[in-house]
């Protein structure tokens, strides 16, 4: 990877997101340009900047992740091909509607001048009303899906969180007393050939690429930390109702659905558990997807506070090609530096907020 100059970083769109790539996209960009690549896979694709911004480049793109509201995310961004007037039309009619009581505004709903609940009632009768009415729209996925992104990121604007919806602000923020509005996602004309995907990353690897981008999700190296703490089906369960519609069981005090409990959706990724050797299980899943992934080039980004130590990130990443180059990101101090030794490296103590990013070639 060389410097960021004249690297040209597409815009992208998404919401608050923990695991947001919005930042890396430079340095991204900046490690894909010079490789003789075409087709591409995005396997954690969260929010999906990354896709996006491989799409625009010029990249063939398919973009995977678990998570419904990803796939949603990535059929308006990278499938949906109507043109924004076709979207526009159905987007003014849901801003018209009325809003009523419905099952959101009884479960996510609040008023008065305590908040602990992530909208205010005015917006989750508007919300009741614009969900409805897209389930009666006779649209084709795709097309559907650029409505759903417009309602999320609509939401995502007037919440009463701190970015997630794991918990709720006792008092009410100041853009929750906005009034939710419905605008026409942030779209590029498609160039390349993209798909989506909602699979185990396993399954994503069984096709052929020349680049898989790897963003697996972190869990934390600090044991006393509960896994609900950092697990995104907990963090975005609510994203997952909107898209779904399907009224599901709740529990706890954000009104969490069933099906984010710990022990239905935990990732192997964000294990917290070591196996017999002493091995964190989520470093054993990540030699698994290293090893699995049928394409020359593999980047990898990893955060300093994740589950993998250093030293068993850097042994992995040696049994399964060449390390053509290593960068080490300080978000706060906006500061970029190259890895030229190893030693110093894992010698040198991790700040929780540091990014790592790592170019394999497995030829």
């Amino acid at each position: 990877m060389t410097g960021l100059d004249n690297i040209q970083v597409p815009q992208t769109q998404g919401v608050k997101y923990a695991g947001s790539k919005l930042k890396l996209l430079p340095y991204i960009m900046s490690a894909v340009k010079s490789l003789p690549v075409r087709k591409v896979l995005d396997a954690f694709a969260g929010t999906t900047r990354v896709s996006q911004a491989f799409a625009q480049s010029g990249y063939d793109t398919t973009c995977n992740d678990v998570a419904v509201w990803s796939e949603v995310f990535g059929n308006c961004y990278l499938v949906a091909d109507k043109p924004d007037a076709f979207y526009q039309k159905l987007i003014d009619q849901l801003n018209r509607l009325d809003g009523y009581d419905g099952w959101f505004s009884q479960h996510y709903g609040g008023e008065g001048p305590e908040g602990h609940r992530p909208f205010q009632l005015h917006n989750t009768r508007k919300l009741d009303a614009i969900r409805d009415q897209i389930d009666r729209f006779d649209l084709s996925w795709p097309d559907k899906c650029v409505l759903l992104t417009s309602l999320i990121l609509g939401l995502d604007a007037v919440d009463n969180t701190l970015g997630h919806y794991a918990a709720y602000l006792s008092g009410w923020s100041a853009r929750s007393c906005g009034t939710l509005e419905l605008k026409l996602p942030r779209r590029f004309r498609l160039t390349t050939h993209n798909r989506v995907l909602r699979s185990d990353v396993f399954e994503a690897l069984r096709d052929r690429y020349d680049l898989v981008y790897f963003d697996p999700p972190y869990g934390s190296n600090n044991e006393k930390m509960p896994p609900s703490r950092v697990r995104y089906a907990a963090y975005y369960h609510l994203w997952k109702t909107v898209i779904l519609n399907d009224r599901p069981e709740l529990f706890g005090k954000s009104a969490r659905r069933e099906d984010s409990r710990d022990a239905v959706s935990a990732s192997v990724f964000e294990e917290y558990r070591k196996d017999a050797d002493g091995k964190f299980l989520a470093m054993r899943a990540i030699d698994r997807m290293l090893a699995q992934a049928d394409a020359r080039y593999v980047l990898l980004s990893y955060s300093s506070g994740g589950r993998a130590t250093r030293e068993e990130l850097f042994e992995t990443l040696q049994n399964h090609g060449r390390l053509l180059s290593a960068v080490e990101i300080d978000y706060r101090q906006n500061v970029m530096a190259h890895i030229v030794s190893t030693r110093q490296w894992l010698r040198d103590e991790a700040a929780p907020h540091k990014e790592y990013l790592f170019l394999l070639d497995r030829r």
